[in-house]
């Protein structure tokens, strides 16, 4: 297929003088970098105003107009600029470049189900997706060498609307692909490419489409194409929908499918990361593609491939995840264990806790969690949960060495803050602020003024209520109500504190937690010397009826008499009201039940802003807070699903309303600013902004993971991937041998130096050099634990392999407190994620 057929028709019109035109529209650059919003909005202010999206802008550009801005040299000028300013962003190195060189990763695929972009390119749910989106722009300003992978789904998330009791309805749009800012990729021979995938009965054509987010490729697998049976064009109809069948296949098509992209493309790609459990099948498909081309079996292959597979975990309880019954999972997998040359038994064994249960079902995040070498929760808090969830994994190992790591999340900062705080940002911090490594940017932002602080905050409050006004009168249009542009205007202040609240809305985040006394709400709103407003916003998932009646509740509470003018809630939340609202809120309000917010975006959206967090000690905002830079609920401690708990928990939030925050933003000194708010705004914009931002996520995934993962694949691969081999070799032979491993009874005494253990120990079949033999001790109070190497000495007279092991140690510590233990050992492997064998003393 030629490109001329495939490229969208608007487009092949262009002249040659405008083509640089296409370029930028294609780039999704535009959704985060506004050098180019003067140029589009020359060619279209009603339109750019509208939708601030320049491919809908170049989409509906008229021929006449067109001829106008041929002949406009200044326009042409303004173009060939951006372009040049383009080609400048694409050819620098970045941070990546200056501080890795080609030493770093040569390739790093990103894969996940869902990528919030933009709403030019609808294909996302919710934070997922826009963490997914978040993390190719901070990738594309880094320089770093990655490559997206996900799906293009036709019809996306679904659209909210509320009928006239306030129940959710949902309305799902056709996502056009000629009206999206993609182009088909190519294969090597210019041709449209397309991947297979065997299917029971058949084999999917999958096509691939290129969204260019900057420097970073994102490549979307579709499978509405024509030679597929009418039930396979539809496996990427929706996102997150269709049952636990086809959730299964849209699961291999990203993983089995994205990994095909890779090979067919020649990517160099060294270290695959999966947002989530849902990719978790790349693994396997990954490690099939390098045994045939290395000719060796399956888990030498999956030895050698493991090391370059990062696997990030967002979910904050095991029920969580994706599972699928053994007669599902096999008759999707039979085919492809086969080609794997691998019993379906031993491939249904990677997904579950015990690989001998077969009542157990499969686990996308097990299999992800055995086929991946590092894992990482996303939040320190999270990464302690994710450590109780996977222990399952690792039986008998403490539970502090369960291995997960955690990476805390972040937020692209370009994409979320508005025009005032950007130019103030650039004044103190210089254009390129987050293109490297941003170590100053506190310092820099600790000296500006209380005054120019405050103007920012006026600045950004009347521009939210313009734009909730407007939107609202749209909303009020569509339920018919008489002048909705007069009703709206009546809503809103622009001088009076405005909290935000927009979300999924369900049960866990605790949504009605601010409404558990509706009256006394009404009260602080309505102060006449100290009014408050708010503005919510959020969707329930379609199936999900207690979420429904959460938004209900607010679209009811909203419509109060005595609160109308003051409490808003906006239909349809989505990226554009929500860049609207983290820009203008002064409060951003979170309600979570603690420990089930994995992480939490949406508050780190307001730091750049100059807007301040009221949150549960949950996720990022436990390891953020502390008083100068916002308000804290909650006690950091779980309480499950306490009524009682609830409860106090809903005292606390009026109370920190009335007794506090109200009171901070009112308590003006004579010039009318509020200095103990705006010290509050300070601190928080110049410490919390750049450490919660994606700039330094990516940064610590490339130092903390991804380097020392293309590092070990290296290693392993080199050579005819001798030390693959090896360590499948000992592997094989720990599993083996294991079962004869004991100790003996440990003895100690004290010396001057301290502690003298000893212990004997029967490794029967097994060398010393294969495993260690280890003192530990759990924690204790504040002392964390203790793991303290024993060492060879003398042999025990008629045993196989039987050694006394021996260390010395000086401690405060009881000696009842440490035991030995026995664990595989090789310099090259990690444990316990690759062998998770443990012995204690029986």
């Amino acid at each position: 297929m030629t490109e001329s057929c495939v490229r969208p028709f608007f487009f092949r019109g262009l002249p040659e003088s405008l083509r640089g035109l296409e370029t930028l529209a294609l780039d999704l650059r535009w959704t985060w970098s506004h050098a180019g919003d003067s140029l589009w909005r020359r060619i279209d202010e009603r339109l750019w105003e509208q939708t601030g999206n320049a491919f809908v802008v170049l989409q509906n550009i008229t021929a006449e107009r067109l001829a106008e801005l041929q002949e406009d040299e200044s326009f042409r000028a303004a173009l060939a600029e951006l372009l040049a300013a383009r080609e400048k962003y694409n050819s620098r190195p970045g941070w990546y470049g200056e501080r890795y060189g080609e030493e770093g990763p040569r390739g790093i695929a990103y894969f996940s189900m869902e990528f919030g972009l933009s709403e030019a390119l609808p294909i996302y749910a919710g934070g997922l997706g826009v963490l997914a989106g978040d993390y190719l722009k901070a990738a594309s300003d880094l320089g770093a060498p990655v490559f997206g992978i996900g799906l293009l789904y036709q019809e996306g998330y679904f659209r909210q609307w509320l009928d006239d009791d306030g129940w959710q309805r949902e309305i799902y749009s056709y996502n056009d692909s000629s009206s999206l800012p993609l182009r088909p990729a190519r294969a090597p021979d210019g041709s449209w490419l397309h991947v297979p995938l065997a299917l029971p009965g058949r084999v999917v054509q999958l096509r691939v489409w290129l969204a260019q987010v900057g420097r970073v490729p994102l490549y979307l697998l579709d499978s509405n194409v024509p030679v597929n049976a009418p039930h396979d064009q539809g496996i990427t109809r929706k996102l997150y929908g269709g049952g636990k069948e086809m959730r299964l296949i849209q699961e291999m098509v990203l993983g089995i499918g994205g990994w095909r992209v890779i090979e067919a493309l020649r990517l160099p790609v060294e270290v695959c990361h999966l947002n989530e459990g849902h990719a978790a099948f790349v693994t396997l498909e990954r490690a099939r593609a390098f045994m045939v081309a290395h000719d060796v079996d399956f888990f030498t292959a999956l030895w050698a491939t493991r090391a370059g597979n990062v696997f990030t975990t967002h979910t904050p309880v095991a029920a969580g995840f994706d599972r699928y019954d053994r007669q599902l999972l096999a008759r999707y997998g039979r085919e492809f264990a086969h080609q794997l040359d691998v019993e379906p038994e031993a491939l249904l064994a990677l997904g579950r806790a015990d690989p001998d249960d077969d009542s157990e079902p499969f686990n996308m995040a097990w299999l992800a969690a055995r086929t991946c070498l590092r894992m990482n929760g996303v939040s320190r808090l999270h990464g302690e949960v994710s450590r109780w969830i996977f222990r399952d994994l690792y039986p008998r190992w403490p539970l502090a060495e369960v291995p997960v790591c955690h990476v805390t999340n972040g937020v692209h900062v370009p994409s979320w803050d508005s025009p005032w705080a950007d130019a103030l940002w650039t004044e103190v911090c210089g254009k390129e602020r987050w293109m490297h490594g941003g170590e100053m940017l506190g310092e820099n932002v600790a000296g500006i003024s209380d005054e120019d602080l405050w103007a920012l905050r006026g600045h950004e409050r009347a521009d939210l209520v313009q734009r909730v006004r407007e939107r609202l009168a749209r909303q009020l249009a569509w339920h018919g109500v008489a002048e909705p542009q007069a009703e709206a205007a009546r809503r809103l202040d622009p001088n009076c504190l405005t909290l935000g609240f927009a979300r999924r809305f369900t049960e866990y985040k605790r949504p009605h937690l601010l409404l558990t006394d509706p009256d006394r709400l009404a009260r602080l709103l309505n102060d006449p010397q100290r009014p408050v407003q708010i503005v919510v916003a959020g969707k329930a998932h379609p199936a999900d009826r207690p979420g429904k009646q959460l938004v209900q509740a607010w679209a009811r509470f909203v419509q109060r008499p005595d609160v109308r003018a003051h409490a808003v809630f906006l239909e349809d939340y989505d990226l554009g009201m929500a860049q609207e609202l983290v820009q203008g809120v002064d409060v951003w309000l979170n309600t979570p039940r603690r420990p089930w917010e994995a992480s939490g975006t949406s508050g780190m959206k307001v730091l750049v802003n100059g807007g301040l967090n009221l949150s549960e000690l949950d996720g990022w905002w436990a390891e953020a807070w502390r008083p100068e830079v916002g308000w804290a609920l909650g006690d950091g401690r779980e309480h499950d699903h306490d009524p009682a708990w609830d409860a106090r928990e809903a005292e606390q939030l009026y109370r920190l309303l009335e007794e506090e925050i109200v009171p901070a933003f009112y308590d003006r000194d004579g010039s009318g600013i509020p200095r103990r708010w705006i010290a509050m705004v300070r601190t928080s914009m110049a410490e919390l902004a750049p450490r919660f931002s994606t700039n330094r996520m990516v940064r610590e995934y490339i130092d903390k993971l991804y380097a020392p993962a293309a590092r070990a694949l290296r290693r392993r691969q080199a050579d005819g991937c001798a030390l693959a081999r090896d360590l499948h070799r000992w592997a094989q032979r720990l599993r083996r041998h294991w079962s004869h491993v004991h100790l003996g009874r440990m003895e100690a005494h004290r010396e001057d130096d301290g502690w003298h253990f000893a212990v004997p120990v029967y490794l029967g079949e097994i060398t010393p050099g294969e495993v260690a033999v280890e003192l530990y001790a759990d924690p204790a109070g504040d002392e964390p634990a203790m793991v303290v190497a024993m060492h060879q000495e003398e042999a025990i007279a008629g045993a196989v392999n039987g050694y006394v092991y021996r260390a010395v140690l000086s401690t405060t510590r009881p000696v009842a407190d440490f035991t030995p233990r026995i664990l595989p050992a090789h310099p090259e492997a990690r444990v316990p994620a690759e062998l998770p064998l443990i012995r204690w003393p029986a």
